[in-house]
Order: structure tokens, then sequence, then C-alpha cells
């Protein structure tokens, strides 16, 4: 463990647990709405399994790295362009959460959102199955960060474990403040809309830089924050 005495190792680890919270950020709003559909006493079990089976997701992704690696591989090509095992998932996965932010603020505008308290009930199970289909595709992006950044597979893991961590001590603070203001939940579930997008871009080799994105959603943020203060004075 000699590494952990040298500065590079620590300046290295903060900085891959930084990115590692901040490209979870996505993947919290995607739970908190998730979970916010349950009744209340399994919202709190849904979001920590959820962030556990992420957790557990990125240690195996990241034991078989030299298998993930090779996902980047072209396996398909159409015309011009060569798709790998990695663009496909992510393409994949952008459309299904375009189709599910889609059809979320489709059903707030309808007004049609609120289920039977039966179907809620049953809705554990195909809320934790879009949980982890989510965590699929966030954790293999996360991962993909991680190699770009180091070579050691235990800075990645604890960095990985360190974020994941975080997440959970805060996702219930995260997840009762959206469910508690409409205007957020549709904020955020637009921010789920862009975030689809951008991995069904990246398919098809077009980097969008994901600086522009969070900053145009925390500036949004910051925005109906000071909306929701306002109203609350009138």
């Amino acid at each position: 463990m000699d590494i952990f005495l040298q500065l590079d190792t620590w300046i290295a680890l903060l900085t891959l647990t930084f990115l590692e919270i901040v490209l979870g950020i996505d993947n919290i709003i995607f739970v908190s709405i998730i979970a916010g559909k349950l009744p209340e006493h399994q919202q709190k079990k849904a979001r920590l399994t959820g962030l556990s089976l992420a957790l557990i997701l990125r240690i195996f992704l990241l034991m078989g790295i030299t298998w993930l690696i090779g996902l980047t591989k072209p396996v398909l090509a159409v015309r011009s362009f060569e798709f790998s095992w990695r663009d496909i998932i992510l393409f994949v996965g952008g459309l299904f959460l375009l189709a599910k932010s889609t059809s979320e603020i489709h059903h707030k505008i309808e007004g049609n959102e609120h289920k039977t308290e039966i179907k809620k009930v049953s809705a554990f199970g195909s809320a934790l199955v879009q949980i982890v289909l989510l965590d699929i595709i966030f954790s293999f992006d996360s991962i993909l960060t991680a190699v770009g950044l180091t070579n050691q597979i235990t800075l990645m893991i604890i960095a990985v474990i360190v974020s994941i961590i975080v997440m959970m001590i805060f996702s219930g603070l995260i997840s009762s403040f959206i469910n508690k203001h409409p205007t957020l939940q549709v904020l955020a579930l637009s921010f789920l809309m862009l975030i689809g997008f951008m991995l069904a871009v990246e398919a098809f080799h077009y980097h969008v830089p994901k600086g522009y994105i969070y900053f145009a959603v925390f500036f949004s943020l910051i925005v109906e924050v000071i909306n929701i203060k306002v109203r609350k004075k009138v």
C-alpha cells in the first residue's frame, strides 16, 4: 500500500471521488423520482436498495475492467458509423431515459399520476427494475470515467464506495425536497431528458461536455429555488 504515501495518489482519489459524486447526481434524481411514486414507507427502502445495487454493480464492473474496456471495440458498422457494445448500451439507455422522463411529465400534465393503493404496493418490484436498468447505464458511464483518470483498481473502488455512501446520506434530503415541490420534479425530469439525449448522441461518437449541461441545470435549479421562496412570501 505504498501508493497511499504518495501525494499524487490522494489527489487522484479526491478528484475521482468528486467526479463520481457529480456523475451520480442524475442517478440520485432518477432514483428519487421513481421512489417518490411508491408508498412513503417503501421510499427509503427503494432508494437505499437502488444505490446499494449501483455500488455492487460498479465494483463488479471494476473487477472485470478488461472485459469492460473490450466493450469499446466496434461490433457493428452502419455506413460510416462503427458501433461498439458501449455505444449500443448508451443509445438504448438514452432512449429509455427519454421515454421514461417524457412519460412522467405527461402524467403530471394530464394529472393521472396517482394510482390505486394496490398498484402502488405492487409497483415496488417495477420501480426496482427501472432503477437497476438505469444503474447499469450510469455505472457504465461512471466506470469508464474512472478508467480514464487512473489505472489503480484500488483507488477506483474506494472512490466508488465513498461516492455511493455520500449519495445514500443525501438521497433522502434530495428526494424529500424534489417530491415536495412539483415544479422541481418537472425540472428534474427535464434534466433527465437532457441526460438521455446526451447519452443517445454520444452513442454516435459526438461528445457533449457534461459541464455545460450541469451548469444549465444548476442555474435553473437556483432560479427555481428563488421562485419557490418568492411564492412563499406572496
